[in-house]
């Protein structure tokens, strides 16, 4: 882990006096709203969340899906998966995809003008309805036995995540449906043998996207940021309890 952790970095720290637009991911807004504290450490202090490994499985997955809608997009043509689901879309073919798919150096931007916040978003797909109203589409992969769903409890961050995109999108002068849609892929375990093949049960699931929550949510994070005290642990936070227990302990 130390290979990817440095402990407390001192670049691309908030500063309430700098006039220089401060840029926030969609994975560090998730974050406020998980834990205000770690938010606070990680974007004004830089001490930031140990980061997790990387699932180079569900990536190559993702960049598999993209080749493959992408053969559609430069054909203009449906996707047989949408076609099944009864989606009236084609992929979007825009000269904008590479880089609103760029999480390191693009993604799509919005700069918040009550806040100088430069909000940003990596993107997965975009597909676009006949009168030209533009879908977000994110990809997701997982192995197991039961049929894919977005209804679990924590799958909220998925639904977040589709909205904060639709924001963007509308914030950048898109026409964008409340409709999203989630391109699941299952890997099947059932088979006799391995072959050296993961085979996958594909479902598009439809999501209807309520964005009017985020416009709040940047004006709370920007006042977090500005303010000079760190706040509270997070009552649901594995990290900030793991950290509260450690200073229960040390001071027994």
């Amino acid at each position: 882990m130390s290979k990817y952790y440095s402990g407390r970095r001192k670049r691309n720290l908030f500063d309430p006096h700098s006039k220089t637009p401060f840029k926030l991911s969609r994975s560090k807004i998730e974050l406020f709203i998980n834990c205000p504290r770690c938010f606070y450490l990680d974007r004004r202090l830089g001490v930031g969340q140990p980061p997790g490994y990387p699932f180079a499985l569900n990536s190559a997955v993702d960049k598999l899906l993209k080749k493959e809608f992408d053969f559609y997009r430069n054909s203009q043509t449906i996707h047989p998966l949408m076609q099944v689901a009864g989606i009236e879309a084609i992929p979007f073919k825009h000269q904008g995809l590479d880089l609103w798919r760029d999480a390191l150096h693009g993604g799509i931007q919005y700069l918040h003008p009550l806040t100088n916040l430069l909000l940003t978003g990596a993107i997965d797909d975009i597909w676009i309805g006949p009168e030209g109203e533009l879908f977000i589409v994110d990809y997701k992969s997982t192995s197991k036995e039961e049929e894919v769903s977005i209804d679990a409890d924590w799958q909220i961050s998925y639904k977040r995540q589709m909205e904060i995109y639709q924001w963007l999108f509308r914030k950048n002068s898109f026409n964008v449906s409340s409709v999203g849609y989630f391109v699941y892929c299952n890997g099947i375990t059932d088979k006799d043998k391995f072959n050296a093949r993961i085979d996958f049960d594909i479902k598009i699931i439809p999501y209807e996207g309520n964005d009017s929550w985020v416009e709040q949510t940047i004006l709370d994070m920007h006042k977090c940021l500005i303010g000079s005290s760190i706040p509270e642990h997070g009552a649901d936070c594995d990290y900030c309890t793991y950290y509260k227990a450690l200073e229960e302990v040390q001071r027994d």
